[in-house]
């Protein structure tokens, strides 16, 4: 597949729904799973499909991107002949806070489009975690003919808020709601396109640049052959609070785990030097993911932590997430909580949120 498709992804996303996660970061560039960030899946998807040259669109709050993404080595994309661009992507705009492919961003990089030899792209939202190779999916693009094919995911319940639901005749798109119950087929914010098609679209509405890619398609649905791919796997929706807890939560269940981290096509991030982590004599943990560089002395259950994170004596960290160099004092107790980076929680502190509204701390806070 490489030469014959390049990838694009949009990391120029935000959303008022993750309150201060995203008051200084995008949703691309959100820690997840103890030493990832989200954006981290999509790209990995992109390499371990053989794809070798990809777009990332980045938004205005680009810093925390480029510091992770670097010229792409951890990916294998610091190469002479294809490899990552960091492309421009325009301020955010009026259309609302879930347009992940909005036209002008295309519009704005046309040079990455129209120097591409490929005849086809494939172009990924970031904020959906899963695995995949899309090697099986560029086939069946083919032998559909081309045009356009969506991946989705068949959901038992239509409970994600603000997705994209499909209705399908066949693999072919009938229709798309975001309004819908019971079973459905979830957009997966993840496409391919023909080139020459794409570059229509542009010509068809660049009057109407603010316009999102998959109005675009809705509009043309008895016009072109827009097709269906299925995903089978493991999908973790994050368009808000309440799902990224529920997502880092469902890393606490072995099944998953193996299937997003334990196969062949690993997901890729960066790299960091730290010493193994440390536990005292009465260090308590259960059911939690602590990585590298954490020292804990208290108990810490159902939760996961992140790299250099130091769990005081007596302090109870329980259903929560820690992000990178929190300090939990001593006595603390911290539940249904989500610390983000550098903070510090007093000696004796109580803090606690619900399953469905966990507790946001933000970076650098000292309570």
């Amino acid at each position: 597949m490489a030469g014959r498709i390049i990838g694009m992804i949009s990391f120029n996303y935000n959303d008022d729904s993750f309150g201060q996660l995203t008051a200084v970061r995008s949703v691309a560039s959100m820690p997840f799973g103890g030493r990832y960030r989200l954006l981290d899946f999509a790209l990995s998807n992109m390499m371990n499909s053989g794809i070798r040259t990809i777009g990332v669109v980045t938004p205005y709050q680009y810093r925390s991107i480029l510091d992770h993404v670097g010229a792409g080595k951890e990916w294998s994309l610091d190469r002479k002949h294809g490899g990552l661009f960091l492309l421009p992507g325009s301020i955010y705009g009026p259309k609302g806070a879930h347009c992940s492919f909005m036209l002008r961003d295309i519009i704005k990089n046309m040079p990455f489009l129209e120097r591409a030899k490929s005849d086809t792209i494939l172009i990924c939202g970031s904020s959906k975690v899963f695995n995949m190779d899309f090697r099986p999916m560029f086939a069946a693009h083919e032998a559909a003919g081309g045009g356009i094919t969506m991946l989705y995911k068949k959901v038992n319940e239509a409970t994600a808020k603000d997705a994209l639901y499909l209705e399908l005749e066949g693999d072919m798109v009938k229709s798309m709601t975001r309004e819908t119950i019971g079973e459905a087929n979830c957009f997966m914010d993840c496409f391919m396109i023909d080139r020459k098609l794409l570059l229509n679209f542009i010509d068809w509405y660049q009057n109407f640049s603010h316009i999102d890619m998959t109005e675009i398609m809705s509009e043309n649905l008895e016009s072109l052959p827009i097709h269906a791919y299925p995903f089978e796997g493991y999908l973790g929706q994050v368009n808000n609070i309440s799902d990224y807890m529920r997502c880092s939560q469902d890393l606490l269940r072995l099944e998953v785990r193996q299937e997003l981290f334990g196969g062949d096509a690993k997901i890729r991030t960066k790299i960091e030097d730290n010493p193994p982590a440390k536990y005292s004599a009465q260090a308590e943990v259960h059911n939690s993911l602590v990585p590298t560089g954490c020292v804990i002395e208290g108990t810490v259950e159902n939760s996961i932590l992140f790299r250099g994170v130091h769990v005081g004596p007596g302090a109870v960290v329980r259903n929560s997430v820690i992000m990178s160099k929190c300090v939990i004092q001593p006595g603390a107790l911290l539940e249904n909580v989500i610390c983000d980076k550098f903070v510090k929680i007093g000696s004796g502190n109580k803090l606690s949120g619900t399953e469905a509204r966990p507790l946001v701390i933000a970076k650098n806070s000292d309570i």
